[in-house]
């Protein structure tokens, strides 16, 4: 059974980011800005009032005013940011432009109680993590076969791939999720957070809105339930050693 340290728990990089990171790319929105100001002008509209802020970003500032083009700069600004979070959190789906439209929605819908009193990109990190869970949460309620229905693997052309090489990927990402789901909520968000996304501890510990240590004490005990788990997993077998805390040079 796979062990990992207290000291690989937060400072070794697992293969299985590796994985995540080569396939979300091939999936991008294609909602265009003026197609989700639109959608977002439906589902918003009138004036809210805006609480006292810290100094913001110019465009972070006009856009909590319901300025539109600030709204429009946004949205093109942190698109792929926002897609490669969702991404993360609900993996290979037919769903993922639903989630990060929504996503968006959210963020703006929420922009005017955003006070500056963290960094925007924290904050942006937990809203859309949120709706990516919420996403999780009801896709685990459906039934099986209507939860399969509609899910893509994502596409990646490279010209060093060949097509076995791709589809031999696409099943360890989907293992990788598989035991993901076995996960606690709280356990996979930092996992997710820490070794997908590669943000510190105390970074996360902004987001999830929690103390360091537990950050590090969820992601000592998120590692060490992924890598029993993926033990059994036939499709990462020649990955194994890779794994932090599965051999002593690692656990040192």
């Amino acid at each position: 059974m796979f062990q990992p340290s207290a000291r690989t728990a937060t400072t070794s990089t697992p293969r299985y980011r590796g994985l995540v990171d080569r396939t979300w790319l091939a999936k991008r929105p294609k909602t265009d800005a003026w197609t989700f100001s639109r959608s977002l002008g439906r589902k918003q509209a009138g004036q809210v009032m805006l609480p006292t802020m810290a100094v913001l970003d110019p465009i972070v500032a006009r856009a909590r005013t319901g300025d539109r083009d600030a709204i429009d700069e946004l949205f093109r600004r942190h698109r792929e940011d926002v897609t490669r979070i969702a991404y993360r959190f609900i993996g290979p789906s037919g769903d993922l432009e639903d989630v990060v439209q929504e996503a968006f929605i959210q963020l703006f819908r929420s922009l005017p109680a955003f006070e500056g009193k963290s960094k925007f990109s924290t904050w942006m990190y937990r809203v859309v993590s949120n709706v990516a869970k919420m996403y999780v949460r009801a896709a685990r309620a459906r039934p099986m076969l209507a939860a399969s229905e509609g899910q893509q693997e994502p596409r990646e052309i490279s010209p060093n791939e060949w097509p076995d090489e791709v589809a031999d990927r696409h099943k360890r990402l989907e293992a990788l999720y598989r035991q993901l789901e076995n996960l606690s909520e709280k356990k996979r968000t930092v996992l997710i957070l820490h070794d997908f996304e590669g943000l510190s501890p105390r970074e996360i510990a902004e987001i999830v809105e929690a103390p360091a240590l537990t950050v590090r004490t969820r992601l000592f005990y998120a590692r060490k339930e992924i890598y029993a788990a993926l033990a059994n997993e036939p499709t990462f077998e020649e990955l194994r050693d890779a794994f932090p805390g599965t051999n002593q040079e690692t656990s040192r």
